[in-house]
Formats: C-alpha cells, sequence, structure tokens
C-alpha cells in the first residue's frame, strides 16, 4: 500500500528557506561555485589499494602467486598514481596562487610530482610497518601470529594509515591527510594527526581512545595502551592563533611504555627514554630517564553482605 504524503506540498518553502542561508557569509558552511574538494570516498579506495600494495595477499585478490606479482602491483599503482595526483591537484587548487580560471597547469605539475614523491616511499614505508608489526608480536603476548595483527589489530591499522598521511603531510599536501587519518580514527578509534613524528617499532594496544596531537614526538620502541592522550595543554588568553606553529604537545623519548588511561600534555613536557608511565596518572612536566611514575593504589574498602 502506498500512503499519500499530505504535507508534501509545504516542502518548497523550507527548500527555499534552507537556500537562503547559503547567501549568508558568515556561515561559511558551504563550498558553492569553487574548485572541487578531494572527494573522501576516493581517498577511502586509495587508501584500500595502498594496504594491497604494502600487505600483498592479505587484503585485494585471496591469492596472488610471485610471477604474477609486479603486474598485480603495477596495476594497483597504476590507478593510485592517477586518482591520488587527482585528488592532490584539488587539495592544492583551494590555495592556488596562479590566479587562472579552470584548470591550473602549474597546480597538475606540482600534484604529480609530489604524488612521485610519495610513491618513492613505499618501500621504505614496508620496512616500517614491518618493523611495526614485529613490535606487536613482541609487545602482545596475545598475537598468535604475524597474519592475525595485520588483519585485526586496529592499532596496526591506525598506525599504516599514519604512516601513509604522514609522508603526505611532509610533503605539504593539505586536507588530505586529515581526511585518511579521520577515516583511521572513525573505525578504530585511535586519532593520530598525520603531523606527529613516530620512530620504528611503534605498538598501540587495543588503542580505543588513543588521542596522538599534532606536534607529538615519539621515539623508537615505544608501546602505548588504549585510552592515553598524548595532548596539549590549555591555549593561553591571546588565543589560538598564537599557538598554531608552536610545539603544543610531548615527546616521548626511546623505550617508553604508557599504559592505558595516561594523559600527557605539553609541549615542553619530556618522558625520559626507558621510563613507564602508569595507567590514569596526568602528567605536564617532565619525567627523567628510567623512571616510574604511578598513582598511589586507592584503598579499597569491602563489605560483606549480610
Amino acid at each position: 500500500m502506498v500512503r499519500i504524503l499530505r504535507k508534501r506540498g509545504e516542502l518548497p518553502e523550507v527548500i527555499r528557506e534552507i537556500t537562503r542561508t547559503y547567501e549568508d557569509t558568515k556561515l561559511r558552511l558551504h563550498h558553492l561555485q569553487e574548485p572541487p574538494l578531494p572527494n573522501e570516498d576516493v581517498i577511502i579506495k586509495i587508501l584500500s589499494k595502498l594496504r594491497t600494495v604494502l600487505f600483498p595477499g592479505y587484503f585485494g585478490k585471496e591469492y596472488v602467486s610471485k610471477s604474477g606479482i609486479e603486474f598485480y602491483v603495477g596495476e594497483l599503482m597504476y590507478e593510485v598514481y592517477e586518482q591520488l595526483s587527482n585528488e592532490i591537484y584539488k587539495a592544492f587548487r583551494q590555495n592556488c596562487e596562479h590566479e587562472v580560471n579552470g584548470d591550473c597547469e602549474a597546480c597538475q605539475e606540482k600534484s604529480e610530482e609530489v604524488c612521485l614523491k610519495f610513491v618513492r616511499t613505499i618501500s621504505g614505508l614496508r620496512e616500517l610497518l614491518a618493523l611495526d608489526v614485529e613490535a606487536a608480536m613482541d609487545g602482545d603476548p596475545a598475537a598468535k601470529c604475524y597474519d592475525e595483527i595485520i588483519f585485526s589489530y586496529p592499532g596496526m591499522f591506525a598506525i599504516t594509515v599514519y604512516r601513509i598521511a604522514h609522508e603526505l603531510h611532509r610533503l605539504g599536501v593539505p586536507l588530505i591527510p586529515r581526511i585518511m587519518t579521520e577515516y583511521a580514527h572513525r573505525t578504530s578509534g585511535i586519532d593520530i594527526h598525520p603531523g606527529a613524528q613516530i620512530g620504528r617499532r611503534f605498538f598501540i594496544d587495543h588503542g580505543t581512545g588513543v588521542v596522538i596531537g599534532e606536534t607529538t614526538e615519539i621515539g623508537s620502541n615505544v608501546r602505548i595502551y588504549q585510552g592515553v592522550t598524548l595532548g596539549a595543554l590549555s591555549f593561553p588568553k591571546e588565543g589560538v592563533w598564537t599557538m598554531r606553529d608552536k610545539k603544543r604537545h610531548p615527546t616521548l623519548e626511546d623505550n617508553v611504555v604508557v599504559y592505558s588511561g595516561a594523559t600527557i600534555l605539553g609541549g615542553d613536557t619530556v618522558i625520559g627514554k626507558d621510563s613507564v608511565i602508569g595507567g590514569n596518572v596526568w602528567i605536564v612536566s617532565s619525567v627523567p630517564p628510567r623512571s616510574k611514575v604511578m598513582i598511589e593504589i586507592p584503598k579499597l574498602r569491602i563489605r560483606m553482605n549480610e
């Protein structure tokens, strides 16, 4: 049975009311009559193809022979190069300084150059990610094999996307790195800014609720658990704009372990190497190397039911 919608005739006025708000320049909530922005759906598909290239045989086709791997990867890489160059072009076009109408040849050339520089980092990314997988295997007794880590660990997924996005961020690509890491954030619950600097053999165990801010620096062999925040202190009275180009997030030196729920804040805060930070601590000042930081165990009161 098809129901008759009696109030449907009132929609034109509602639509006119909505579109009138697009004329309000104070709202700044539209991107009409402007060059197109990067497409999130396309970027997610690019990430999927890059994961297949980084971890062949795990994602994409179930079976790829060694004799056919060059053709298979080649097909993927040509697709990545074409699609990613186009999305990078859209990102650069937003801030184009050439004042041209329509397509900008200079932005197109720049986007292809940057994309080529990015794809040349993929071999190095595979080496980094191999060490991250190894760190997970060494750091989690529940891990039975490398396959399990690559397939199912949310921390591994978030780190993979971060390392891809970080290379694009390092190359000065706007928008796209954040789109990538925010996709990983909503998929895994782990929020890593692409501007963070993270060393080798990084492991996030469990991971839900982890936040790693833009100017965070993390050394090698660092392990953190769920609910850890590496964040910034509150902004000064002068406002957020005075802090944009300053170091706002902490530094973790080599071999640091940070347990669940710990909050470490501030650009001047350094956690010295070989330190262990206990769960639920709040740190806003530096900790010397080889330290153990923990809160006192609260006193439990147990009453027997009568």
